[in-house]
């Protein structure tokens, strides 16, 4: 094995997803998650060789460190611990401070957790992995990439809110965007499929999974994108709402709601989950609209129907943005794997000339890339993305600057 490996980290609030890269073919050598910390039944899971295997973790305090020692553990028993050069971590919230790629130091750590209020529940979940990280391997350089610093190429007319001009500036309140790493990996490699240079093209790039975003990409710079000043705006989501007319909140507030109920309401019972009555799951959603005997059969279909409709109203309004559109990229878990999904949003665009290739669009599943419109009609594909390639190749890059 050569030198080429980064441990890629994306610690979350009470879980932690990780992964040894290879930065020369973005294979991974290693993947595993840790999840339910804080509670009884904290585990680390992965797998090698395609056997997956589990540890049980200590207590309910510590499992961020616990986990990231279990990987060392993990890595020097396959003996690859040698070959690790650089630890990359996922970070959500970049704010106007992160425009790239950074070295980790007690200074970015400081900048990252000053961000909190922006993703309370992400950016001290990665502190938290940065500095477990950092203690299990202390010799190796750790670097930060950025979920938002992609978007920070958007013109002043696409991230600006139309509020006073004092209090965008004083809170920082703008559109910040999100999905930056994946909409980056998927538009290079759709540059490749239409045979052009990545800064002479343009995509319209379609992340679609429990979180979702829209993203509109001019000649490789991100110009626009759905998501807003967090991840709850833009489309309809697994839990997520999505947009929604601000008095809803101020209507329920007066009602006697309180704040944490309103949180809770639009981040956690809503999108898939609170219009279908019964799942957040996208495969769940489409057995339940197909089979009419089904309990919830009536939300599922409205739940489809509603999702697809907004991710094509999104498609359709960011074409706007373009001179011209090298076509549309469908990605992220249920723009890879939901072949309805894409074809009644092909189907919702028919008046720009989409026409679905059926054949097509059921092969592009599973991992597989392929363009799923009809020949001489406007392009669409689906392309598998791989964030974590993205995060140990500018953690390479940086680290041999």
């Amino acid at each position: 094995m050569s030198n080429s490996l980064v441990l890629v980290i994306n610690s979350g609030s009470s879980s932690l997803k990780f992964a040894l890269i290879d930065t020369v073919n973005g294979e991974a050598t290693l993947s595993g998650l840790g999840e339910c910390f804080g509670l009884p039944e904290a585990v680390v899971s992965w797998k090698v060789n395609g056997e997956k295997h589990e540890f049980k973790l200590d207590g309910l305090e510590n499992h961020h460190q616990q986990a990231v020692d279990r990987i060392v553990a993990l890595v020097e028993e396959l003996g690859l611990k040698e070959d690790i050069v650089a630890v990359g971590h996922r970070v959500v919230q970049g704010g106007n401070l992160f425009a790239h790629t950074v070295k980790i130091d007690e200074q970015v750590i400081a900048d990252i957790e000053s961000l909190s209020d922006l993703a309370p529940l992400h950016n001290p979940a990665h502190v938290i992995g940065m500095r477990a990280a950092s203690k299990a391997f202390p010799t190796l350089s750790q670097y930060a990439v950025f979920d938002t610093a992609f978007h920070q190429t958007m013109p002043e007319k696409a991230y600006t809110y139309a509020i006073s001009q004092e209090v965008s500036k004083e809170y920082n309140i703008r559109r910040y965007g999100f999905h930056g790493t994946s909409h980056y990996f998927v538009t290079r490699e759709a540059a490749k499929v239409v045979n052009k240079p990545a800064d002479a093209s343009s995509f319209i790039s379609v992340h679609l999974g429990n979180g979702a975003s829209v993203c509109v990409v001019k000649n490789g710079e991100s110009i626009d994108t759905s998501m807003g000043f967090t991840p709850l705006a833009g489309l309809m989501m697994g839990t997520r709402c999505g947009d929604i007319d601000p008095s809803v909140l101020e209507y329920l507030l007066k009602k006697g709601w309180t704040k944490e109920r309103l949180e809770k309401e639009l981040v956690t019972n809503s999108g898939f989950l609170g219009v279908s009555g019964f799942t957040s799951d996208c495969r769940g959603i489409i057995e339940a609209m197909e089979d009419e005997n089904h309990p919830h059969h009536h939300g599922a279909k409205l739940a489809f129907e509603l999702f697809t409709y907004r991710v094509a109203k999104y498609i359709a309004s960011y074409m706007v943005a373009l001179d011209e559109l090298d076509g549309i990229i469908f990605t992220g878990g249920i723009g890879e794997n939901a072949m309805p999904i894409r074809s009644e949003i092909l189907r919702l665009m028919k008046i720009f000339g989409y026409q679905e290739d059926v054949e097509g669009n059921a092969a592009a599943r599973f991992g597989a890339q392929g363009i799923i419109t009809k020949p001489n009609t406007p392009l669409a594909m689906v392309i598998p993305t791989n964030e974590e390639w993205v995060i140990a190749k500018e953690s390479m890059a940086l680290l041999h600057a």
